[in-house]
């Protein structure tokens, strides 16, 4: 007869979908609040009702969890619009559709801007990976096959007199810069102008129908 171990191996969880949806969340709310570099695996366990070695077990390391969750971020920002400017729709309707994207979806998330920018700004691969996964593909050819695209339909209006000559890089970093500034610099925008809680939720409501009249009339001879 085999004599039976007097210590028992910890189970291993089976994976659970919520439990790491549980354990992003609270992680993307402790990034927020003291930064991914200040933040600490404890408090974030802390902060998703689990222990350290359940985290361990879903990300093994504090820095595949801060991947996670700037992966998670991005992709709730980019490929919507991404796909939206590869498209073969008129430019002003592209326009239009990114505008009420952006502000549709950054009134849901408006933490996300300055999230995303912060990481970035420490670690500018991850976008370059990040767009690699989503599109399969050179980041770098995405980016042109889109600056090709945006660049030939603003030659075709300002030959139609709709128009008046812009880079696809100007048109583009202008029409995101609109949508994304608001949300980035929510703090300061809250202590010059008033605009936090209900008064900056009325500020985009009201900027959804302004912004996208704004921008082409900018752009018109």
């Amino acid at each position: 007869m085999v004599k039976q171990s007097g210590k028992r191996r910890a189970a291993v969880p089976a994976p659970d979908g919520d439990t790491e949806r549980q354990i992003l969340d609270a992680a993307h709310r402790v990034f927020l609040r003291s930064g991914t570099a200040g933040a600490r695996t404890q408090e974030i366990a802390a902060e998703a009702g689990v222990n350290s070695a359940l985290l361990h077990y879903y990300f093994r390391t504090k820095e595949r969890l801060a991947a996670a969750v700037f992966h998670r971020a991005a992709s709730e920002l980019f490929p919507v619009v991404a796909g939206v400017l590869a498209s073969d729709a008129p430019l002003e309707e592209k326009a239009r559709k990114v505008i009420a994207v952006e502000l549709e979806r950054l009134s849901r998330t408006p933490y996300l801007p300055a999230y995303v920018i912060s990481e970035l700004a420490y670690h500018p691969d991850r976008f370059q990976q990040l767009l690699a996964a989503l599109t399969g593909g050179r980041p770098g050819a995405v980016g042109q096959a889109v600056l090709s695209k945006i660049q030939g339909q603003i030659r075709a209006e300002v030959r139609a007199g709709r128009m008046r000559p812009i880079s696809a890089e100007q048109f583009l970093v202008n029409l995101l810069s609109l949508c994304i500034f608001p949300f980035a610099a929510q703090p300061m925008l809250a202590a010059l102008l008033g605009l936090d809680g209900e008064r900056f939720s009325r500020f985009i409501h009201d900027r959804k129908r302004e912004l996208p009249e704004f921008f082409m009339k900018a752009l018109r001879p």
